[in-house]
Formats: structure tokens, sequence, C-alpha cells
């Protein structure tokens, strides 16, 4: 390992040269099966063959203007992304680099629709305990978990937090000092936890009621990850804002606001910017992922792979597992044991004959798993067996 980065990850051990479908190599040649996609990065896999293709013609052609123009692969990539988003009522897009970017563009949109329409005084967003939505100073303000706020503040002003699935807290919160609320359909970070149906449903309606934004982080659960392109289709509801990133372009960094009939038009010319955002390398990548994942039995397909994980891991039975819980391919793992450990355990296994397995936790007792889209059944089976062999030595 290098010395000369920052101490701001806890890494696990294999340094990582090479990568080919579902697999990673290490410097050591070991093999190892990726369960994690680079936290729902690489939704396609590694090396992926279209990709690959488009990002190396596209870099001979042009990898980056500033926006003061345009360029063509740009507007082909946001036209297919609104398309994408319009069964939500996405109407535009601003293009960024990151996650975090994007829900600071959504909030800075919510304020000034706010501002412009009530005056001063509405500007406070709401957010769910649990929540994560980014690392810098706002977007730590907006993510709902004590641990990420030590030694960092003052953060900025105007979050608060309410409990999902909390209807009482969530009328309550929701008064005329509210400009957005901001949530995730499924709370990756906290564990997989999806919020449920009449909270969601009722928070939409409170919303349209009350001329407050609904803002939906998807992340993490956006792009196809849990088997519809947006996570939010399967509650039937039309945020005024949605923001992604992640597995949007493949691996190459990227972040996107998408709003619709009351949002679209609130950015004017000077409110916002990028430098990086919509750049042309990003915007070929992210064509080719919304050109393979925005297809019905593509998303059939994720939805079954899905179905497999949760089945096999169901028919365990196993004593350490204390509740499990999916989507698509977005599966969550309580266990009665320590998660780091396993996650060591299953590298620790790989060797000159067997292969080690590449999982994420999600909180001290929980495993997550995001596999990419690409997988094949086979290595879901691989991959699940090696979990359990895992699970099984860890006494």
């Amino acid at each position: 390992m290098s010395d000369f980065f920052m101490n701001t990850y806890h890494r696990l051990s294999p340094v990582f040269s090479e990568g080919k479908g579902s697999w990673l190599t290490d410097i050591q040649g070991r093999k190892f099966l990726d369960f994690t996609s680079g936290i729902a990065v690489n939704c396609l896999g590694h090396g992926y063959a279209p990709l690959v293709e488009a990002l190396s013609r596209q870099a001979s052609r042009l990898i980056h203007t500033s926006n003061y123009f345009q360029s063509d692969i740009a507007c082909a990539f946001a036209e297919r992304l609104v398309k994408a988003c319009s069964v939500a009522g996405m109407k535009k897009v601003f293009l960024a680099n990151s996650g975090a970017e994007a829900n600071e563009g959504a909030c800075k949109i919510a304020r000034k629709y706010s501002s412009e329409k009530y005056g001063a005084g509405r500007h406070k967003i709401i957010t769910l305990k649990g929540s994560f939505h980014g690392r810098t100073i706002t977007t730590l303000a907006a993510t709902g978990q004590d641990k990420f706020h030590k030694k960092f503040g003052p953060f900025t002003e105007g979050f608060a937090y309410i409990s999902g699935g909390d209807i009482q807290a969530l009328e309550t919160a929701l008064d005329n000092s509210v400009c957005g609320l901001l949530m995730e359909i499924i709370q990756g970070e906290s564990g997989i936890l999806p919020q449920n149906e009449e909270f969601v449903k009722t928070a939409a309606r409170l919303c349209a009621e009350r001329d407050i934004l609904l803002i939906v982080d998807e992340i993490q659960s956006g792009v196809g990850r849990t088997g519809t392109f947006l996570a939010c289709e399967d509650y039937g509801v039309k945020p005024d804002l949605v923001t992604l990133a992640k597995g949007l372009a493949g691996g190459i960094p990227i972040g996107a606001v998408l709003g619709g009939e009351k949002t679209a038009g609130v950015f004017e010319q000077g409110d916002h910017g990028s430098t990086f955002g919509g750049n042309a390398l990003a915007a070929a990548g992210g064509l080719v992922v919304l050109e393979t994942v925005d297809q019905k039995d593509f998303l059939r397909g994720i939805q079954n792979k899905g179905g497999r994980i949760l089945s096999a891991i169901s028919s365990w039975n196993h004593p350490k597992i204390t509740a499990l819980r999916g989507k698509g391919l977005m599966t969550g793992i309580d266990i009665s044991v320590e998660a780091w450990p396993l996650l060591e355990a299953a590298i620790a296994r790989a060797d000159g004959t067997r292969s080690g397995l590449l999982i994420l936790s999600a909180g001290p007792k929980t495993l997550r798993l995001l596999p990419p889209y690409t997988i094949s059944t086979g290595e879901i089976d691989e991959g699940l067996a090696i979990l359990k062999e895992t699970l099984d030595a860890d006494a």
C-alpha cells in the first residue's frame, strides 16, 4: 500500500491492478469476485467492452470544453437521461461530478424556489435520521447521522431530522419554515433500509399541498440498482427533484440533479456551475449506461438476479443472520457478529487456487451486497457459496 495518501479510509488489503466483468485481480495475481461494484459505481462491471470502446473513442475526439459551450455527446446524454427519468416527471438536468455535488445543487434549487416565491425565512430542509447525503459541509449537515458530524462544525444551518416512517413527525416538521424534504427511498449506507410506502406517499402528498419541494436522493438506489430505473417508481410518486451519481457513467465521476415541472426553470444563468460537470468523457460513459440499463428486459434481469440472492440466503436459515432485506441488486444482511472481520475473511481465502469475495459493510453488524448488473447467475451462486463459507467459519 502507498504511504502517500492521507489516512481517510480503513482500507482492506488487496491492491488491484486489473478488472474484467465481475472479477478483480490484485498485484499478487489473486482473483476476487466483486459483490461491491465500487459501492454501486461499476454497475456494468469491469472492462465492459461497449463502455471501454465509447470512452476510448470519445477520448480521441474530445474530453472537455468549458461550460461556455456544449458538446454533441453531452447534449445526447442529457436528452437520454431526462427521457429515462420522465416517468418520475423530470424535465431538465444539471450535470455535476458526484452525489454530494448533486445534493448541494438540489438544496440550492429548493432554497431559491422558496425564496423567490415566499421571501426570507422559509429555507429549512428536512432530512431523515440514518440518511447519508455526502461529505461536504452542507451535505454533512443534511446527513442524519451524528457520527459524521464530529469535529467538523459549524455546519450549514437550516437542516432538521425526523425518523423515517414517523408520519406524525413528518406532518409536524413540514411547517411554513420548510422549503424542502430530502430523502433516500432506500437508505444505503445505513443498511439497505427502504422507506415504507405509506410514509413516502404521505410525504409526497404533504409536500404538494404545502408547496414544499420533495427531493429524492437516488444516488445509490437509482440507475437500475433496484430493478426499476428509479427506486421511487415503485412508490408511484413524482418528486420535484431527483439526484443521481455513482453508477450513472459506469465508473467515470458524474452527478446529476433532475428537475420536474416546478423546478426545471429555477436555476438561471450564473446561479450554479461545475467546471467538469457535463464533460464529454463522462457523458460518453453515461450514454452507454443509459442505453444498456434503461431497457425492460435488462431491468427485469436485475430483479431476477436480486430475487435469486434473497432466495438463496433465506434458504440457509443461518444462525448468524438476524434480518435480510433487498431490492434488485441491493441487499442488506444484518448479522449477530461484527461485519468488518467477515469482509477481511472473505478476502483472506484468496490464494493461488481459491478466489476471494469482495463485500461491503453498512454499519457495525450489517453486510451490504451491490454486485454489478452484468454478473451471471453462476457468479452469484459462487459468491454466495463463499459468503456462506465465511459465515460458517466465523465461530
